[in-house]
């Protein structure tokens, strides 16, 4: 069980940097601000927001599967 929520919840954060671009150079944070619509970027702050939450959530449910 502790594989399992520790495995999403790695996936979660990972989807989540992807998504709010947390991986990128300045150059390309710029151009992605520059050339995306103001509802394009709800949406991916939305999707980032919702993945990271449950990879923080899973990781704390296997921290306390792990020690207790």
């Amino acid at each position: 069980m502790f594989n399992f929520f520790f495995i999403i919840g790695v996936i979660g954060i990972i989807i989540s940097g992807i998504f709010i671009g947390a991986w990128t150079n300045g150059q390309q944070q710029r151009a992605n601000y520059h050339s995306e619509t103001k509802e394009h970027r709800g949406f991916r702050t939305k999707i980032s927001m919702y993945s990271g939450l449950i990879g923080v959530i899973s990781l704390g449910i296997s921290a306390i599967i792990y020690f207790f």
